[in-house]
């Protein structure tokens, strides 16, 4: 702790030109949470008794994988010769699939750090993130951390990082989030760059939800960002979007642990109770205002973010279904870019139709579902959206592969994407393979150092969801990053494969796929349920068809019984007249005979783990 870290102060007595907001951004491992962390400790709002690694990171899966997943908001005092200023730090996620958490907590704030590792550089999602904050304005303070690595180079990439924002090198901070070197010089340049937040104190209170979150006790907290005005605890609040009005229970900021305080004013980010259960009555990027005086004119909000990954989720115990609507009601409030919609399949029964803004995305949500919730789930195959025109003119969106129409299809678009990928110049040519294997498109190649080379591309989003992240990290032996946004649509040659059992479709391993790769997806799926599925007493076909054309063809043999072990000896006839009643009696067991996929055949097809073999 520093002597001069200080008591917090009284938000209700904090005048705005003593406050600053100001949020970290970076690429993921670089160092965010681990900068957070020193901070915490040297403006003594976290004891060292109490201090563990990643702080801010509450959730187990945090912790475990050493990502942030969610934005926290912290409040820190901090003191210089100007006086004692209230410090609000919003710690977010750097991966890709978590934009979206990034988008709203720059909105909260007025200045951001851009956090680059002093052995690895920029990469593909500090730009991104760079990008964002200079659309909203923001005040930037490059900072380079890790500077105590062996393998760091602080002068080489503070001459990249002072080239990418314009500036000097010698005006970018080093600090080490590890020792804590350079973090009080840190913290002096937020108060010194970073604008006071500005409002009306007088006017019609104004409060933006940036976040909120679940508390089994104590039902919604909301965390609020003030514009103009005042709100008190028990005063009436309103919700400017549906007209809901609620009493706030509790008014107060988060330091890092929630400190009830007499309220909020111009500038200040705290946290709202208001006791509701119900999670729809808080939306992200609603106004809050005061029942008794209130404001006219709505904030901005944010837009709602497009989800990228279309993928179905069922509980393996179908009365379960209601339990899961639940879990996931109270995962939408934490995590604003979740969608859903019911579903049904065939093969798995009652469902939901997710919508995630990535890969890692789908990944986390499944895993807090099981965690949090105890929920065992099937996930069916990711997929994107795509647009179907039938020969009537007739355009239909499809989401799920038994969404599309049965009928002629005069074309069929897909989603497309912008990609940047940033990488060493010794493997410009392997990626560039890999990318045209993908049907990329080369926009542009950029050297943004001597041997550090910008590649962006348009590739369908349908082919990067999937391992393309895999492959390029395995392809540059994990130094590219990679970094992608919407770029609208493009008519493709797709298909949709279905997976037959017996004859009858099973809608949850059809897929679309381009025309050139139907085969390989078709031969590869029924390979591996033959594999899976166990052994029936008649003979069944697994086929793979693209309409009514058959592609692919694997057979499971039938269990049989030896009906010739007691002849010994004696006349051929009577050993053929045994096999042809043998035949007749599977031939009968076949027509009437149905195949069951169990449980565990469907979660390892889905997921390509083929060794669980009967």
């Amino acid at each position: 702790m520093s002597p001069r870290a200080l008591k917090p102060l009284e938000p209700s007595a904090t005048p705005p030109e003593q406050i600053r907001n100001f949020c970290i951004i970076a690429h993921i491992d670089h160092g965010k949470s681990t900068l957070a962390d020193r901070m915490l400790q040297i403006t003594g709002v976290v004891s060292d008794r109490d201090m563990r690694a990643q702080y801010l990171d509450r959730m187990d899966i945090e912790r475990e994988r050493g990502i942030t997943i969610k934005s926290q908001a912290v409040r820190m005092p901090w003191s210089t010769t100007d006086g004692t200023f209230a410090l609000n730090m919003i710690d977010t996620p750097g991966h890709v699939d978590f934009t979206y958490e990034v988008s709203r907590s720059l909105a909260a704030c007025e200045g951001a750090i851009l956090l680059v590792d002093a052995a690895q550089g920029i990469e593909a999602q500090t730009l991104a993130n760079l990008y964002l904050a200079l659309e909203n304005d923001l005040t930037i303070i490059p900072v380079l951390n890790k500077i105590d690595l062996p393998a760091a180079d602080p002068d080489k990439y503070a001459a990249e990082l002072a080239g990418l924002i314009g500036g000097d090198p010698a005006d970018v901070l080093r600090v080490s989030g590890k020792t804590g070197m350079g973090v009080e010089e840190l913290l002096d340049l937020i108060v010194e760059k970073i604008p006071a937040p500005v409002g009306t104190a007088d006017a019609p209170a104004r409060a933006m939800i940036f976040d909120s979150v679940y508390d089994a006790y104590r039902g919604v907290v909301t965390y609020v960002r003030m514009i103009d005005g005042s709100l008190q605890p028990r005063e009436r609040l309103q919700m400017m979007s549906t007209g809901a009005t609620h009493e706030a229970l509790e008014i107060g900021v988060s330091s890092p642990e929630p400190v009830p305080t007499k309220g909020l004013g111009v500038g200040e980010v705290g946290y709202l109770i208001t006791g509701v259960k119900d999670v729809r009555q808080s939306k992200v990027g609603d106004t809050i205002t005061t029942h008794r005086k209130p404001a006219t004119d709505a904030l901005p909000g944010y837009t709602d973010p497009k989800p990228m990954v279309f993928s179905g989720i069922y509980p393996i115990d179908g009365s379960d279904y209601a339990e899961l609507r639940e879990a996931l009601d109270k995962l939408k409030l934490s995590d604003a870019s979740l969608q859903y919609e019911p579903e049904t399949s065939v093969a798995l029964g009652f469902g939901f139709r997710c919508g995630f803004l990535g890969l890692l995305h789908l990944e986390i949500i499944t895993e807090r579902l099981s965690r949090e919730f105890g929920l065992d789930l099937i996930t069916t195959a990711p997929s994107v959206t795509y647009e179907v025109t039938t020969d009537t003119g007739e355009t239909v969106s499809v989401t799920n592969p038994s969404e599309y129409p049965d009928g002629r299809v005069a074309s069929v678009s897909e989603p497309i994407v912008k990609v940047g990928i940033l990488l060493p110049k010794d493997y410009v040519g392997t990626v560039m393979e890999l990318c045209q294997t993908r049907r990329g498109t080369l926009l542009g190649m950029e050297y943004l150092s001597e041997d550090r080379v910008e590649l962006r591309y348009h590739m369908p989003l349908g082919e990067i969801v999937f391992d393309f992240f895999d492959h390029l990290k395995s392809r540059t032996q994990g130094y590219a990053s990679l970094d992608y946004e919407p770029a609208g649509q493009q008519t493709a040659d797709l298909v949709k494969v279905d997976i037959l059992l017996q004859g009858d479709k099973v809608d949850a391993f059809s897929s679309i796929v381009h025309r050139e790769k139907a085969y390989a997806y078709g031969t590869l799926m029924a390979e591996r349920l033959r594999k899976l599925i166990p052994r029936q007493q008649f003979e069944v076909p697994i086929q793979a068809a693209i309409g009514a054309r058959i592609i692919a063809r694997e057979t499971i043999r039938a269990i049989r019984k030896d009906v010739l072990a007691k002849c010994y000896g004696g006349d051929i006839t009577r050993k053929r007249k045994l096999l042809e009643k043998q035949k007749e009696g599977k031939k009968r067991m076949k027509m009437v005979g149905r195949v069951e996929v169990p449980q565990e055949a469907f979660i390892a097809a889905l997921s390509g783990d083929v060794e669980t073999k009967k």
